[in-house]
């Protein structure tokens, strides 16, 4: 750290240590985060399309999942193409503008994770809840507005919080130890003192937590109440199919944030951070249209009848 931050020179670019710094080991992780970041964009992109194609996907909640859909997509390729390149080379330097486009970029797309994830829930609560009520509540305008809204909310959050860690002076070490520009590992090399911001961080990623986890409980806790009045077994199960996808996606992806954005800073977090993170922005992405395709009955079904559909008579 600088002792006067007026004589310090700015930094100009960063250098981003990346996953490992073991060659070995990048050697061998190259192919599977190469076959992992393809599935995730063929996965996600084979998802939006099936979900424009078919019409017995126009549903609320099918636009939703094509929304998650493609800030999954777009998530992973913020960062994973440089974590690729890291792979394959000593050191990786970033410029100071792009590290600050790559974290408004990944704060952006995980906040919209976190809001759409919470609307999706506000959806199955509509669903279940107020069945003959549903097309009426979750009209195609409200579900538009309830997107953008999203994508407003999270562009407005990325800005603010973005904003405040770039105002600090960058004038002493430039070596990030991550693989791309993360909150918490560029904040480290700030030559200023940077209690308040880390309070901003921590209190508005709580914040956003808590907020989206109040809406998901409080939705569910409803949905819980609505499936054991059913006297059909068949509507339960039925009922309970259509969250399960959506819990597991939640549970995946809530308790990895909460474990990276709500926890104090400490030097040895910072290893375990990065390995966290690659689960979040690497693997769920991934994992995120398995999980819906493999569980859905109906996504199942439109996928079958595009394969064979395809095929000469």
């Amino acid at each position: 750290m600088c002792p006067t931050v007026e004589n310090c020179t700015p930094v100009a670019r960063f250098l981003l240590l990346g996953l490992t710094e073991q060659a070995r080991l990048k050697g061998i992780l190259f192919v599977p985060f190469l076959f992992v970041y393809l599935v995730t964009l063929t996965g996600n992109l084979a998802m939006i399309t099936l979900i424009h194609a078919d019409p017995q996907l126009h549903t609320p909640m099918y636009f939703f999942l094509s929304a998650l859909s493609f800030i999954d997509s777009s998530f992973s390729t913020v960062n994973t193409p440089r974590l690729l390149e890291s792979f394959l080379t000593s050191g990786q330097s970033i410029s100071f503008a792009g590290c600050v486009v790559q974290m408004a970029l990944m704060t952006l797309h995980g906040t919209a994770e976190c809001l759409l994830l919470a609307t999706m829930a506000y959806d199955r609560f509509a669903a279940i809840c107020h069945p003959l009520l549903y097309h009426t509540i979750m009209s195609q305008s409200l579900c538009v507005q309830l997107v953008a809204a999203t994508y407003t909310a999270s562009a407005a959050i990325s800005a603010l919080l973005t904003g405040y860690i770039f105002k600090l002076p960058y004038c002493g070490p430039n070596i990030v130890n991550h693989y791309f520009c993360d909150l918490p590992a560029v904040l480290q090399l700030a030559c200023a003192d940077t209690a308040e911001v880390e309070f901003i961080i921590f209190s508005s990623s709580a914040m956003i937590i808590l907020f989206t986890i109040t809406i998901i409980l409080v939705s569910y806790a409803y949905v819980l109440v609505t499936i054991c009045r059913m006297r059909s077994l068949k509507a339960q199960s039925k009922a309970l199919s259509t969250c399960a996808s959506h819990l597991t996606v939640i549970c995946l992806f809530y308790g990895t944030i909460t474990f990276m954005y709500t926890q104090p800073r400490s030097p040895s977090s910072m290893e375990q951070n990065k390995v966290v993170s690659v689960f979040y922005t690497v693997v769920i992405p991934m994992l995120n249209p398995l999980i819906y395709s493999l569980r859905n009955k109906d996504v199942k079904a439109a996928l079958k009848g595009r394969c064979f559909g395809m095929l000469p008579s």
